[in-house]
Order: C-alpha cells, then structure tokens, then sequence
C-alpha cells in the first residue's frame, strides 16, 4: 500500500462488495477516496443492468460521504475488449476479455482518467496484492483466499502501473470482507457476486458472435474423422468444451465428449471421450510476453497457469526472445487452448505471461 498523508485515490466501484470494502479501508488508513463507476460498452442487442450497479456504487459513495464520479469508457472498452473478444473468436482462438479490461481499462484508460484528474492512485476490489521490495521494484502476488485470488487476470501490469495502483481487499478472505461491510453498513455486504461485465457474464457465445460474422453449422467428427453429430460453427468452440454441440450417433449418445480440435477451412470440430491433454516434456509457446521484473531466463524453472483457478503446474523456459518465450511442461495436463493466458508463478508472487499462440 502507498502512503495516505496527503494522498488521493480513485476507487473503482462497481457496485460490488469488494470494491466497496476497498473504498472503506483506503478512507480508514487517511486516503481522500473518491468513488468512480467504471461505465463500459454494451450492444445494443443485449439488456445490461449498468444503471443499478451505477445506483449501487452511488449510495456506497454516498454512505461513505465521499465524492462520486462516472468514468465512460466505453469507446476504449468496445475497441479493446469487445473488438478483440470478436476477432478473437473470428480467427478461431478463445480470448480472455478480463484480462484486456484490466490491460485496457481499469489500468489504462481508468488510470489515465485518475492521475489527469490530480488523483496518486487508483484503487479496485481485486483479490491480489502489491508491494514495493527491498530493491525498489514492486511485485504482484496472489491474494490470501485461494478461491477468489484474481493475479491471473493481471498479468499484463507494468512497473509504472503498479506504481500507482492499490489493492486493498487482497489481504482478505471473502467472508471478511462481508463482515466488514455489514459492520460498517455498507449498502452492498450481502449483494451477490456479479459475473462479469455486462455482456461477457451470461452471454450465448454463439447468438452474440452471430451478431457479427456469418456461423454456419456443420458436422461432429469422431477421432476416425466419421460423422458423429452436427455443431453451430466450427469458430465458436474451444479445446476441451463439452457442451453446445450434439452427438447424434446411437453408440457416442451416452458419452461426454471434449471438442479436442476443430477445423475452420472444413468447418468441423473433433470430439473425444476425453479431454485432449498435452504430455509432460512438451512444449507451449506464449506471445505477447510481459514480465513485471526482470525477464526470465532460459532454463528457470517456475510455476505455469493456463486457466482461472487451474492447479499450478511446473515448467521450464527456453527460447526468450522479444515478446516469446517457449515453456517445456513438467507434467502431463488438459490442453490449454490457443489464444488463451499463460501466467508465470514464483511461489506466490506473480512474475507475469503471455499469450498461448
């Protein structure tokens, strides 16, 4: 955490507990907080309940007597986040919109927003940590509830973001958090959980990437390439799915199936009874890399995490160029899909990730 004397901090308040419960902490440490709702783009083809979480993180602002403001970001959102998400799914990879928010919006455009403003911070309800080493750089870690730790989606923070960031219910398990905000009488202690931005939470992927390319459907292969059952679009499917296609051949009904490869030029997806894995000796090549710190080097071994809340698997670094770096796995595991984050552990410390490409 920064110093509080003299210092303000823009709290991103979505609406939710745990930002709620961040605003509250930064007040009680002598921060001058000021409340900002984060508005993002929606289609117009999607209902979203913005305006209630706007209304819930005004009458948490206005319990904590503190000032409020609304960011739009919507244009910087539907360009990074929403275009990206599309293409993404265009070009047959699985994206990760919560990572490029974090990258795009809630530290980059809010971040800008914050310090223009004359604010020293910016503060979220993100379950990770930060904090500045004895060497003067400042490390990312994972946050104390093991359930709800969030340092996967900040892999692509730099240095001079983490300078002016605050992540103050890190330090906390979830129930904390609720009792804190029911003593203190916050608006919002027993609100559930949201599930994401507006239209990334309980979207159809299929109706919504409809909206902006043509899907056709086509047929389900079996590992011996024979017809099986028929799917909406080849594009809209990832490595080891099981749902949203069918199985219509007598013998393959009663099995669960993992798509484990799909072809856009044929438009076909093959499906297994088990989850396609890859094998320990084999390697995985990210793109895009960031490193918080120093860049890795060849032959380190570190802790690798492929998907939200995945068990950590080791692996060593070869082949670090700029923006690469290629991971030799140290086990067997479920096949993480292109397009998808890989992010690098130290124990608890996050050291960053890239791109699986």
């Amino acid at each position: 955490m920064g110093t509080a004397v003299g210092k303000t901090v823009f709290v991103g308040l979505s609406g939710g507990v745990d930002s709620s419960v961040a605003a509250l902490r930064l007040l009680r440490e002598g921060y001058t907080v000021v409340g900002v709702f984060i508005k993002v783009w929606q289609p117009d083809f999607l209902v979203c309940n913005w305006e209630q979480e706007r209304l819930d993180a005004m009458r948490v602002a206005a319990h904590l007597k503190i000032p409020f403001l609304t960011f739009d970001a919507a244009e910087v959102y539907k360009e990074e986040v929403g275009q990206y998400f599309i293409n993404e799914y265009i070009a047959g990879r699985t994206p990760n919109p919560d990572v490029m928010c974090n990258k795009f919006v809630k530290f980059g455009a809010f971040l800008s927003f914050a310090k223009a403003k004359g604010a020293d911070y910016v503060a979220t309800g993100h379950y990770a940590m930060s904090r500045k080493s004895k060497d003067g750089y400042y490390e990312l870690s994972r946050g104390v509830d093991v359930h709800k730790d969030q340092s996967y989606f900040l892999w692509t923070l730099t240095q001079e973001q983490l300078a002016h960031i605050l992540l103050p219910v890190g330090s906390s398990t979830k129930d904390v958090i609720r009792k804190e905000a029911g003593a203190a009488g916050i608006p919002t202690a027993q609100k559930k959980d949201s599930q994401g931005v507006c239209f990334l939470g309980h979207i159809d992927i299929p109706d919504f990437i409809s909206h902006f390319t043509t899907l056709k459907a086509g047929d389900v292969l079996n590992e011996h390439g024979e017809v099986i059952g028929a799917h909406k679009g080849a594009l809209v499917y990832t490595l080891g799915q099981r749902h949203g296609f069918m199985v219509t051949k007598e013998d393959d009904e009663s099995h669960v199936h993992y798509v484990i490869s799909k072809d856009l030029n044929r438009n076909t997806i093959t499906v297994a009874t088990k989850p396609p894995h890859v094998a320990s000796g084999d390697t995985i090549t990210l793109s895009e890399t960031n490193w918080m710190h120093d860049v890795l080097k060849e032959g380190d071994s570190y802790h690798a995490q492929f998907r939200y809340r995945q068990e950590p698997i080791p692996v060593t670094i070869s082949n670090v160029g700029s923006g690469t770096c290629v991971l030799k796995l140290g086990v067997s595991t479920e096949a993480p899909a292109l397009g998808q984050s890989c992010v690098l552990y130290q124990g608890t410390t996050c050291l960053g990730g890239g791109i699986i490409s």
